[in-house]
């Protein structure tokens, strides 16, 4: 057991009071704890079901693949996905501070203006890109950024990678994507957020900086914030529809946080949804058959997950390949299969070095560029039972419409064509995934089937929205019951056409700001009540 902040020791007090309870310290988790407890006035628990993260390989930038399947990950794996070959994948998940921006990549991608736009269009009142902006700029600092897109003093401070550190094939990926016709940026998360180039990274100084590095830690010594490691939610508490706390398991104890103001889920795509559906809240059929007592019915908990898919494209190289000083993958490109499209729907990360499913056989040395798309198709999140150490059904539907297949054959034409210019000569020997003799269309859709799998993004699990499938309201307020959010990367409605762990951070702090204007405007109409009963009296 690791109580990280130890003033408010929770094995000692098996029930305990807080105005917020926070419940994952994710990207999404450290932000609302670390925002919300600027008021001394205001006691927040962040639980956090993994360890605290002092891991060694979190820190380094290139050891990030080394992390799935410790102890710092969840360790899922889907269902037998019937588009890809009936394959179960893989599924890391981050289990400690930070959550998942302890373990990925550390690419920092907002997004498309389209992309939150599009959010705001689908009953997501205040989620368009105008309105989400300035959280984008409060969340960083970045030297020399454009004043009009990027911030100067917030407490990330992501950048691209440093001249000197960065790897020659990706100086060889932008300059064959300029040669094959795509357009080039100076910065994706400014003005123009489409084409190649570098994108910013969340290593500073040579290590990753994580969101727990950037948000929790500088204030872990608030005595009004308790973070409590080792700490698995199991269910939560209720009278009637308004949510009282949380309880959790610490070590053999099973204890009780109680939230005078509100819980907050901020578990993730996988684990908000899933201890929604434990506490009976969910779709009530699929509750009832896994032996859930139904507390209220929520069709769309555990509904509209998706992820991109992501297949490389693999070429072995004619010369060894520098060892990279960064995260594998400093450069990347965003386009639009379709031009009449409001935004890029299409990436590719390169990588500079064989990156694959573990069934496949790829070269010892090489390089990937790694085709994913927003996908058309949704999956779910089911629970398997009602005990809560199950791990549940997760089940992205990779492959699952026609449409997600064209355009990830569309995606490896142009993989194809970028490795096929003459920035790549000297580098480029054969291609090894799919291999230079595929090249009918059922060729490469078996091929999709074989090495299509996650590219680590999953979300919509708890969708944001007013429609018969939407979990939660403009505000993350879930719907129909009272004391409850969520805040995390599940209640995106439709996923960013990059990689979504900017737009999380941005979540947790946009929620911050809703939950204290909701606690600000209880007060001011507390104060309101007040005054009108000393009137009458």
């Amino acid at each position: 057991m690791d109580l990280v902040q130890p003033n408010h020791d929770a094995a000692e007090h098996p029930a305990e009071r807080y105005d917020y309870v926070v419940v994952g310290a994710g990207s999404a988790g450290c932000v609302l704890a670390a925002r919300l407890s600027q008021d001394p006035a205001v006691r927040v628990l962040l639980l956090e079901s993994g360890p605290a993260d002092s891991r060694p390989e979190i820190t380094i930038p290139p050891a990030w693949p080394t992390l799935w399947g410790s102890d710092v990950d969840h360790g899922y794996d889907t269902v037998a996905q019937r588009g890809t070959a009936g394959l179960v994948h893989r599924f890391p998940r981050g289990r400690t501070l930070g959550g998942s921006s302890s373990i990925n990549a550390m690419i920092y991608l907002r997004g498309h203006p389209g992309d939150f736009d599009c959010w705001a269009a689908s009953g997501c009142a205040g989620w368009d890109y105008d309105s989400v902006l300035p959280y984008f700029q409060r969340m960083e600092a970045v030297k020399g950024g454009h004043s009009r897109y990027r911030g100067a003093a917030g407490p990330m401070t992501p950048a691209p990678a440093r001249v000197g550190e960065a790897n020659p094939m990706s100086v060889v990926f932008i300059e064959g994507a300029a040669a094959a016709g795509h357009r080039i940026t100076e910065d994706f998360n400014g003005e123009n957020p489409e084409g190649a180039g570098w994108h910013d990274l969340t290593i500073v100084d040579g290590a990753r900086q994580s969101v727990a590095d950037a948000y929790l830690h500088p204030v872990r010594g608030r005595i009004n914030l308790t973070v409590s490691t080792e700490s698995h939610a199991r269910k939560l508490i209720f009278d009637g529809n308004r949510c009282l706390g949380v309880q959790y398991r610490r070590g053999g104890t099973v204890l009780t946080a109680y939230a005078e103001n509100e819980v907050v889920l901020s578990a993730g795509a996988v684990d908000s949804p899933r201890l929604l559906m434990l506490s009976g809240v969910g779709p009530a059929a699929e509750l009832q058959s896994a032996g859930v007592a139904v507390l209220h019915d929520l069709p769309g908990v555990g509904r509209n997950l998706h992820d991109h898919p992501l297949c490389p494209v693999v070429y072995e190289a004619t010369r060894p390949i520098p060892a990279g000083r960064n995260n594998h993958g400093e450069v990347s490109l965003s386009w639009r299969s379709q031009a009449s499209l409001a935004g890029p729907d299409m990436q590719i990360l390169f990588i500079h070095i064989p990156f694959h499913p573990p069934h496949l056989v790829g070269p010892t040395d090489g390089f990937t560029l790694g085709v994913a798309t927003v996908p058309d198709a949704r999956g779910s999140i089911r629970l398997r039972d009602a005990n809560p150490d199950t791990p549940p059904l997760i089940d992205p539907n990779y492959l699952g419409v026609e449409s997600d297949v064209r355009r990830m054959v569309h995606g490896i034409a142009v993989a194809r064509e970028i490795a096929a210019t003459d920035p790549f000569i000297p580098w480029r020997a054969r291609e090894v995934l799919p291999r230079a003799d595929v090249t009918s269309e059922k060729a490469l859709r078996s091929f999709l089937a074989q090495a299509t799998g996650t590219y680590y993004h999953p979300v919509g699990s708890c969708a944001m929205g007013i429609g018969d499938d939407a979990v939660v309201d403009a505000e993350l307020r879930v719907h129909g019951l009272r004391g409850l959010r969520v805040a995390d990367a599940s209640v995106m409605p439709r996923i960013v056409s990059v990689n979504p762990g900017a737009a999380t951070i941005m979540i947790g702090e946009r929620a911050a700001d809703l939950i204290s204007g909701s606690a600000a405007s209880a007060r001011h109409l507390g104060s309101d009540r007040d005054s009108a009963s000393a009137k009458r009296r």
